[in-house]
C-alpha cells in the first residue's frame, strides 16, 4: 500500500520538504504546517516552502517557524506536495526542490490530478486534504497532537466552507468531536480563519459584491477584482478568500465564478451546488483554475 511506502521513505529520509499551492488557502497552509509539525516530532528536519505573504487570519496556526521562502539544502531526501492537482501550480522558483528530491510524494483531494510524484495519495472524496491526513496519521502511526490538530481542524473547516459544503462528511465531524476532546477550541478556530477578517478584505468582499453579475437566468454569478483594485485597497494575501462563495449562497446560483488578476492574466474560482462539476469545466478550458 502507498502509505506504506511512504511511511519507509519518511523513516529513511533526514532533510523534508512540503510545498502547497501559490496562493494558498486554509487547507493548503494547515497540511502543510500538520505534515511538518509531524515529521518534526519525528526527529526530522522537515520544512514547510513557500513564498506566499502568509494570511493574517491564520496566525494562530503553531508552526509557522518552519516556514521557509528558500533552503540551502538543494536536493532533499523526500518532497511532499499538499493539496495541489497539478504541479504546475506550486510556485515556479520551489518546483527545483521537488523536482530534485530523491522521492517525491503528493497528497491531494481534487477531483481531477495528474498524479505527478513518485507516490501518490490522491482521494477525490476526502473534503480535504487536511482529513486525508488525519486517516494516514493514524494508519502509519503517527501521533496527532493538539498543536498537529489545530493545523488539520482549520483546513477542515476552511475546505468545507464551515462545515456547510455538501463535501462534508461523517469523519469530518469524527474528527472535530476529537479535537474538542482534546482541548482544542473550535469556536475560536472557525471564528479566526471563517468570519474574522480586516477593513481591506471588508472592502474587497464589498467591491465584488457590488460587481457581481448574473447570466443563464440567474444560475452562474460572477464578479471580478483586478490590480488596481488590490492596490488601491491594499488587499493582503488570503484577503479575497471566499469572494467567491457570496455568490454560491444566493438562492437559484449553480455556478458562482470569481476572476482576480495576477502579474499575468486571471486567475479563476469556481464553486458550485450539486449540479454541476466545476473541475471538469476547469479540465476543458485547460486554464488554472482552482476548484
Amino acid at each position: 500500500m502507498t502509505l506504506d511506502d511512504i511511511l519507509v521513505e519518511i523513516k529513511n529520509a533526514e532533510n523534508i520538504a512540503i510545498m502547497a499551492h501559490e496562493a494558498p488557502d486554509g487547507d493548503a497552509i494547515g497540511s502543510s504546517l500538520a505534515l511538518c509539525l509531524a515529521l518534526r516530532n519525528l526527529g526530522k528536519n522537515a520544512y514547510f516552502l513557500m513564498r506566499d505573504d502568509f494570511p493574517e487570519n491564520f496566525n494562530y496556526l503553531p508552526g509557522r517557524e518552519f516556514i521557509v521562502e528558500d533552503s540551502d539544502i538543494k536536493n532533499f531526501d523526500l518532497a511532499f506536495v499538499l493539496d495541489c492537482p497539478t504541479i504546475k501550480r506550486v510556485n515556479m522558483e520551489l518546483r527545483k526542490y521537488f523536482e530534485m528530491a530523491t522521492v517525491k510524494v503528493e497528497i491531494d483531494h481534487h477531483t481531477k490530478n495528474d498524479m505527478f510524484a513518485d507516490l501518490n495519495i490522491v482521494d477525490h472524496i476526502s473534503p480535504a486534504t487536511c482529513q486525508i491526513l488525519v486517516s494516514s496519521f493514524e494508519y502509519m502511526g503517527i501521533e496527532i497532537t493538539k498543536d498537529i490538530g489545530v493545523c488539520l481542524l482549520t483546513g477542515i473547516i476552511t475546505d468545507t466552507n464551515g462545515f456547510r459544503n455538501t463535501n462534508v462528511s461523517t469523519e469530518c465531524f469524527e474528527f472535530a468531536s476529537w479535537a474538542l476532546e482534546h482541548g482544542i477550541n473550535l469556536p475560536k478556530i472557525y471564528k479566526q480563519s471563517m468570519l474574522t477578517m480586516t477593513k481591506s478584505k471588508f472592502e474587497v468582499q464589498k467591491l465584488a459584491m457590488n460587481r457581481l453579475e448574473f447570466f443563464a437566468d440567474g444560475k452562474i454569478a460572477f464578479t471580478y477584482i483586478n490590480n488596481e483594485d488590490d492596490k488601491a485597497l491594499n488587499v493582503k494575501a488570503g484577503e479575497r478568500d471566499g469572494i467567491v462563495e457570496i455568490g454560491k449562497s444566493i438562492e437559484g446560483v449553480e455556478v458562482s465564478i470569481f476572476l482576480y488578476e495576477k502579474e499575468k492574466g486571471y486567475k479563476a474560482s469556481l464553486r458550485s451546488n450539486e449540479y454541476v462539476n466545476v473541475a471538469d469545466v476547469c479540465f476543458n478550458f485547460r486554464w488554472r483554475w482552482t476548484y
